[in-house]
């Protein structure tokens, strides 16, 4: 059953060539098929389009105000198509992610150069902010995937863990240090915590809490780094992401405390809407990031 599209595909061809048996070739049907279609649609517009001769076709006044508009549409379909195609082989397009910068610098970067290389044609957007923030933008539209700290639960959102982290306590290289430390000697110490709208503050605030330890720390940062820079040059105690300060850890400029009790692992999540489809992009990040992760 041909559409009303499909009569304006063969007007356009007729028109063109000026020729029922030349569309025909064109189209790949019959030219009696190319007549009838003309004929309906002459029916269904109620209008004379074409004047018959034996050398052929031409446009009657009608037709020719009719061809333009029917060029034009055919041209903005075909380029609605190519642009499909193109998203469908990730050769346009947009990746929208939002993330914390430290959860950017330390974990996402390597992704994010990988993904890059392998279809740079699609741009990459991102957004920093707090988790809780992040995930409000994916609720509003703005960023497809969030990467933030967990726990986290969210009826409207798909949460996946990729990363297992571990919270630790590090002082400067110069620091003498005990053999171990109790949640409650290290409450005692003089801590240098990330700033308490954060989801890790939170997070070391409870497990502390669990044992009814309270943290009151002599400085605040909102920066992960500023946290090993500051312990470095013995400011205090700093609580860090272990998996973040391999760096600063393995150079020798601070050194972790031992715990009796180890904080329990945690983990960074990807968090998108639960019912909205993902683009081919995301689709094509979170492949790159769980086959790196295996």
């Amino acid at each position: 059953m041909k559409t009303k599209l499909d009569y304006y595909r063969v007007f356009y061809e007729t028109a063109r060539y000026g020729s029922f048996s030349l569309a025909a070739d064109k189209l790949f049907i019959s030219q009696s098929a190319i007549s009838q279609c003309i004929h309906q649609l002459e029916k269904d517009l109620d209008t004379k389009l074409f004047h018959r001769s034996r050398r052929g076709v031409t446009l009657t006044q009608e037709g020719k105000m009719l061809l333009p508009k029917i060029e034009n549409a055919l041209s903005s379909i075909n380029q609605g198509e190519t642009l499909l195609a193109q998203f469908r082989h990730l050769h346009a397009g947009s990746l929208k992610i939002a993330a914390g910068d430290t959860v950017t610098a330390h974990y996402l970067l390597p992704y994010l150069e990988e993904f890059h290389t392998r279809y740079p044609h699609i741009r990459i957007e991102m957004a920093n902010s707090y988790s809780s923030n992040l995930l409000s933008y994916v609720k509003e539209g703005k960023s497809e995937l969030a990467f933030v700290n967990l726990p986290i639960v969210d009826e409207e959102l798909t949460v996946t863990p990729c990363l297992t982290i571990h919270d630790i306590f590090v002082a400067g290289a110069s620091r003498k240090l005990k053999q171990s430390y109790t949640r409650e000697e290290i409450a005692a110490e003089p801590l240098i915590l990330l700033e308490k709208n954060s989801t890790s503050r939170r997070y070391v605030e409870a497990q502390f809490q669990k044992n009814r330890i309270s943290l009151s720390p002599i400085i605040e940062l909102a920066v992960h780094d500023l946290l090993l820079q500051f312990a470095s040059i013995d400011l205090g105690v700093s609580c860090v992401v272990e998996e973040f300060s391999k760096e600063s850890i393995s150079k020798g400029t601070v050194k972790p405390l031992n715990l009796t009790e180890p904080l329990p692992a945690r983990a960074i999540g990807c968090a998108y809407l639960k019912h909205n489809p993902l683009s081919l992009a995301a689709q094509a990040f979170l492949e790159i990031i769980t086959k790196k992760g295996t």
